[in-house]
């Protein structure tokens, strides 16, 4: 299994300046090669403490880039449906060339009402701007003088520039939470595909799904999954726990306010069950996000007993992507935190069949 570390934001300046937030995931990730995290990863969300600091990864991973020199950089993931397929193809190929080939591009179709709503797009067209933004971006990726008639975004013969550094592009990835078509499409295209335990749900099943679609469309290998988790690593177990409940509830605290639109009566086809999946986030605290482990927390051997339970319960995964710095944790508690993972957890899964 590979680790690497991903950066979430889900506060704001009432709790800390933008300023010292990403000075502080700059240390984190100046780290990352070091302690062998084989990738960083961010997110892009908007206007919202929950994920709001990170409107753009690409400027977070430039700066990054320039931090680290064998960590693979991963967009995780840009948003088609509030991006132009020509400026964000562009955007691709500029941090390919500035990390020297490193990136690794995830799409995802967002999930926040609030978003939509700001940006004047439709939740219905979600499923349509996801699929056109990222065969369009593809195309512009892979080939010079490309033209393109879609619904939502048309342009005539183009050649973006920087052209990517690794060919044919950088790697795709899906990022995908609980529809079982996601699954399925990412692994009939061949891409790789990003998900969180964290909302509970058929894991096992979604990902299974996968692994079928890519074995049914010939691809080579068995794909690559990623799952994300928040992990707090500490000498003492309980201390380990007692440390980072109030940061995780109230990571979910400010997820569930980003994504109020879904229990306040927002509907849409795009997103069928959503509102039961943000109401049941609702009632979830640290306590029964730990149970799930959908939050990594304890001892050494602890976290490496869960990640050993999420492998069998899910069927095996390939990467696993620490949430190392969630909310308002301590940033010297993060620190020792993310050393500990990378010296007493990690090796233990170096070489473990999936």
């Amino acid at each position: 299994m590979d680790f690497g570390m991903q950066f979430f934001p889900s506060l704001g300046p009432a709790a800390i300046p933008a300023s010292r937030y990403f000075a502080q995931c700059l240390q984190l990730s100046e780290m990352a090669d070091e302690l062998r995290y084989t990738h960083v990863r961010t997110v892009e969300h908007h206007f919202h403490p929950y994920g709001g600091y990170s409107p753009n990864p690409i400027v977070f991973l430039s700066a990054v880039s320039q931090k680290t020199k064998n960590a693979r950089l991963i967009l995780g993931a840009v948003l088609p449906a509030f991006n132009h397929p020509l400026k964000l193809a562009g955007e691709i190929g500029m941090l390919d060339a500035i990390s020297n080939g490193r990136l690794e591009v995830g799409f995802a179709r967002a999930f926040l009402p609030q978003e939509f709503a700001r940006f004047g797009v439709a939740l219905d067209e979600s499923k349509a701007r996801f699929a056109e933004g990222m065969e369009q971006v593809r195309l512009l990726l892979e080939g010079e003088n490309v033209a393109h008639s879609g619904k939502f975004h048309s342009f005539p013969v183009t050649t973006t520039l920087p052209r990517p550094t690794q060919r044919p592009r950088p790697p795709f990835w899906i990022a995908a939470l609980a529809t079982p078509e996601s699954f399925v499409n990412a692994g009939k295209e061949g891409y790789s595909i990003m998900a969180i335990p964290l909302a509970g749900g058929k894991m096992r099943e979604l990902i299974g799904l996968y692994r079928d679609a890519w074995k049914s469309a010939a691809h080579q290998g068995n794909g690559r999954v990623m799952l994300a988790f928040h992990a707090f690593c500490w000498p003492d177990g309980g201390e380990a726990r007692d440390i980072a409940r109030a940061p995780i509830n109230g990571y979910l605290r400010a997820l569930v306010a980003g994504a109020a639109g879904w229990t306040q009566g927002t509907t849409s086809k795009d997103y069928p069950g959503y509102d039961q999946i943000i109401a049941t986030l609702e009632k979830d605290n640290f306590e029964s996000q730990l149970e799930k482990n959908g939050v990594l927390a304890g001892t050494p051997d602890e976290i490496s007993d869960q990640l050993t339970d999420v492998q069998k319960r899910v069927g095996g995964f390939e990467i696993a992507s620490f949430q190392v710095n969630f909310h308002d944790l301590n940033f010297d508690y993060a620190l020792k935190s993310t050393r500990l993972l990378a010296s007493a957890v990690m090796p233990r899964f170096a070489g473990r069949a999936q």
